[in-house]
């Protein structure tokens, strides 16, 4: 018999939501064309990218469609927003950043360190909140970009961005404002016409569309040059024949996650509090890392206390549960989250963080599962585990 997968890893990649999959599937052996043709069945297909392209506009809360460029992820986005903004301001060479970035940003924070940028990073007390005075003090009339997450992916923590940008905006106007959105879309809304925000980047797989396509809000009278030279696509600023059905997946992904946010932001965050007081009910050795208000409704990072969180996801595995120590873009490394790191997260904990990612199509019974199983997974490890003092004592403490 087949084992039931229990899916708990949905800020690495989600599942394609069936109507999402319908509304893409007649692009590929149907409707065919090329949108850039002059014939009717070309036409055809460009209604399709135009359908996509308002959907996604009315996802983001922009004023006008032309503000959309279909990306082909989420780091695609973040490097054509973070490279096209210096490339258009070479006499500028200081960047902001912050420590908590996903890899697409703070790697390229880092490789552009190097090329002799003057970077800040941006610290974050213990439960994960940025310091907006921190923030204020950085900006300074040779800054260029200041490029922020919205929520953070291992945590769940949602950064202050609106502030942040009318921050910015006010120490120097000519500052550009980029959001990494990819974690936050579809969880919480947006509206990026009444804010300070110049470009936000989002990932369509983490909003249950395909891999392989994502959007790039550039609002209007923001200087971008092209990313892609070649053909006239996405108003030249990214050339190459469109990606047709996995741009009417992404627009009907946004749509529907549109509509889905009050069902995200209460039934998956009553799964979510049920999941995590659930462990923090049942095993003595578990923390919560991050705040547990300031956060996306789905995502709960729990600290299991001297013991490896790798053994952790490998019992898990074997009992059909999937879930994650960080971000999957990391998981090849060894090193602790620089995340949980940046927070100050003692070594007890750091080695043995969980990330839990729910999405609006887990289920109760899966919930309940995790709670029956995960327990005796933790105190099997707990066994082994030299540190048997320190876990007495917190047995101990957890039994008052």
């Amino acid at each position: 018999m087949t084992q039931k997968v229990v899916y708990l890893d949905n800020n690495a990649t989600t599942m394609v939501d069936p109507k999402v999959f319908d509304a893409m599937k007649p692009y590929f052996c149907e409707l065919y064309g090329n949108p850039s043709s002059m014939h009717r069945f070309g036409g055809q297909v460009m209604h399709a990218v135009d359908k996509a392209r308002e959907q996604v506009k009315e996802f983001f809360g922009a004023k006008d469609a032309k503000e959309i460029i279909f990306t082909g992820s989420g780091s695609e986005g973040d490097n054509m927003a973070i490279r096209g903004i210096l490339e258009a301001n070479k006499n500028k060479k200081h960047i902001i950043t912050t420590k908590i970035e996903h890899p697409a940003v703070l790697n390229l924070f880092k490789y552009f360190e190097k090329q002799g940028y003057d970077v800040t990073y941006l610290g974050v007390d213990s439960v994960g909140n940025l310091d907006l005075n921190e923030l204020s003090n950085a900006v300074n009339e040779d800054t260029a970009l200041v490029s922020m997450m919205y929520a953070n992916n291992e945590t769940g923590v949602i950064l202050p961005v609106e502030k942040a940008a009318k921050i910015v905006k006010q120490k120097n106007p000519k500052t550009k404002v980029h959001v990494d959105a990819v974690q936050a879309a579809g969880k919480i809304p947006f509206d990026v016409k009444n804010t300070d925000i110049d470009l936000m980047s989002i990932a369509g797989h983490k909003i249950h569309a395909p891999k392989g396509i994502g959007a790039l809000y550039i609002k209007t009278g923001t200087l971008l040059p092209a990313f892609i030279i070649g053909g006239h696509q996405e108003r030249g600023k990214r050339a190459g024949t469109e990606n047709v059905p996995y741009i009417a997946a992404l627009g009907e992904a946004c749509e529907i996650a549109q509509k889905s946010l009050n069902y995200e932001m209460h039934e998956v965050k009553r799964l979510r509090d049920k999941l995590e007081n659930g462990i923090l009910e049942r095993v003595y050795n578990a923390k919560v890392n991050g705040s547990t208000t300031n956060r996306v409704p789905n995502t709960t990072n729990i600290g299991f206390q001297y013991i490896e969180g790798e053994l952790i996801l490998l019992h898990l595995s074997d009992l059909g549960i999937c879930a994650s120590s960080g971000s999957a873009c990391t998981s090849g490394s060894l090193e602790p989250s620089h995340v949980l790191k940046s927070m100050g997260v003692p070594f007890e904990s750091l080695h043995g963080s969980i990330r839990f990612s729910l999405s609006r199509f887990t289920t109760e019974e899966e919930i309940d599962y995790v709670l029956k199983v995960l327990p005796d997974v933790i105190f099997k490890l707990n066994k082994i585990s030299p540190y048997q003092k320190e876990l007495k004592a917190l047995e101990e403490k957890f039994r008052k």
